[in-house]
């Protein structure tokens, strides 16, 4: 090996190959883009499904003048004016500096750091912004809201950005509210936070589709706002006739979307509103995706108790199984430790008060390693039981960290080595045993002081007797 030079690694060269798929990518994005602009350009627009647009269509020409990409960038909208006067050419496209920066082969072996660009137009910065002002000043000035250089109509941008104004001044002025980017979506799958309703409400009354499908995952709109939990979003659809059981590629329907989608604790409330107003419009509680996994499994999942009580009021089948022989009581065990704050304690017993398959008592100890963290998740699983073999495995399989925080409970279970359940335990599990899959509708009904009750159904007491 000469001096000087030095060997690649097979990582190094990896990555010089998924760069050079990056450039080869990026070079057909600009022959695509290209051949948008040439298509713009041979093809007339149906002027008259937009009657406010200059009737002259001009061709898009390129800029690069720094001064308006300014203006544009800032909302100026003096300079706009200033820049596009009457009988201007306001149809530009527009090759921005800046953006993420990623390594780019500059031949000679050499890579130097050289900033994304994309293709966009001034009603594209404008409308993404909020530039209402701007916006409009360019509509004046026959700007084409048709234009995609880069995939992407300026709706699509401003419903991507939540601008409700410029979205209904885009309308007003003709933009398609069904247009297709480049990625297959129309901008009303588009509206993904909550802030977006406004946009989402002057999309659907301009013509939007309500069971518009997207290109690569066939997500209808309904699937989008519930898999993003958006309440409000998911009401207006409704109210509007969409689909309550459309499967998208996946076979999730909008429930299943719902309950599938991974949920911040602070999120929890906004899913079960979805949940509830799905399971009101008639969404079917038992559907399942490819995998045999019902909303039920992916609830428990992500660990949403009030949904998880919702399913299961409205029918769902605690001990379904998917493809992989698994059951809910499985979804929820594998994350408790996981989720301590989104009290998975009462997935547990909601289950197993409406039925649910127990764990195999040989499996009991692999369960206390892995679920040791919340305590009251472990009394509600071993509260099932008549009797525990507890062992010296059993004290192994609680970390030393989590045995210090939780001493009182844990050392109630590990003394159960030396002594039997109590009788009040024992009359619980005959009662429970005679009830069945039962318990949940019966006990609430029965004439017992609340406290009977409540113990019947598992209530959480701290320690293990």
């Amino acid at each position: 090996m000469s001096r000087g030079s030095f060997v690649f690694t097979p990582t190094a060269l990896r990555s010089l190959e998924l760069d050079k798929d990056m450039l080869e990518r990026d070079k057909y994005k600009r022959r695509l883009a290209s051949h948008h602009l040439s298509s713009y350009m041979l093809r007339k627009e149906a002027t008259d499904r937009a009657p406010l647009r200059s009737s002259v269509a001009l061709p898009p020409a390129v800029c690069q003048d720094v001064v308006i990409q300014n203006a544009l960038y800032t909302g100026d909208v003096e300079a706009v004016q200033r820049l596009f006067p009457k009988g201007s050419k306001a149809n530009l496209i527009i090759e921005p500096q800046g953006g993420d920066m990623r390594w780019v082969a500059r031949g000679e072996g050499l890579w130097s750091l050289t900033y994304e660009q994309e293709l966009t137009t001034p009603l594209h910065i404008t409308a993404g912004r909020g530039f209402v002002d701007c916006l409009r000043l360019l509509l004046q000035r026959g700007a084409n809201v048709e234009l995609a250089p880069a995939g992407n109509t300026a709706l699509h941008e401003s419903c991507e950005n939540c601008q409700s104004e410029c979205t209904k001044l885009l309308l007003i002025h003709g933009a398609n509210a069904n247009a297709v980017s480049e990625d297959g979506l129309m901008p009303l799958h588009l509206c993904t936070s909550p802030e977006s309703l406004e946009c989402a409400k002057y999309l659907l009354q301009y013509g939007a589709t309500i069971n518009g499908r997207t290109v690569d995952e066939d997500d209808t709109p309904l699937i989008v706002a519930a898999r993003n939990g958006l309440p409000d979003h998911t009401e207006l659809y409704l109210r509007y006739g969409a689909a309550v059981d459309k499967q998208n590629s996946e076979g999730l329907t909008p429930l299943n979307a719902a309950c599938s989608h991974p949920q911040e604790a602070r999120d929890l409330g906004r899913y079960f509103k979805v949940c509830q107003m799905l399971l009101g419009a008639g969404a079917d509680v038992h559907a399942t995706d490819q995998d045999r996994h019902s909303p039920l499994h992916m609830a428990c999942k992500n660990v949403n108790p009030d949904v998880v009580d919702l399913l299961l009021a409205n029918g769902a089948c605690v001990n379904n199984m998917d493809y992989g022989g698994e059951a809910p009581m499985h979804n929820i065990l594998k994350v408790v430790c996981y989720k301590v704050p989104h009290h998975p304690e009462r997935i547990v017993r909601s289950l197993l008060n409406y039925g649910s398959i127990r764990v195999w008592p040989g499996a009991l100890p692999m369960v206390l390693k892995h679920c040791s963290a919340s305590p009251r998740s472990i009394e509600v699983l071993l509260n099932a039981y008549s009797h525990l073999k507890v062992t010296d495995t059993w004290v192994e399989s609680v970390p030393a960290e989590v045995f210090k925080e939780h001493k009182v409970f844990y050392e109630s279970i590990f003394a159960l080595a030396m002594t039997p359940r109590s009788l009040q335990h024992l009359a619980r599990c005959k009662v429970r045993i005679f009830l069945a899959g039962r318990i949940h509708k019966v006990v609430p009904k029965l004439d017992l002081p609340t406290f009977i009750k409540n113990y019947l159904l598992l209530e959480y007491r701290g320690y293990i007797h």
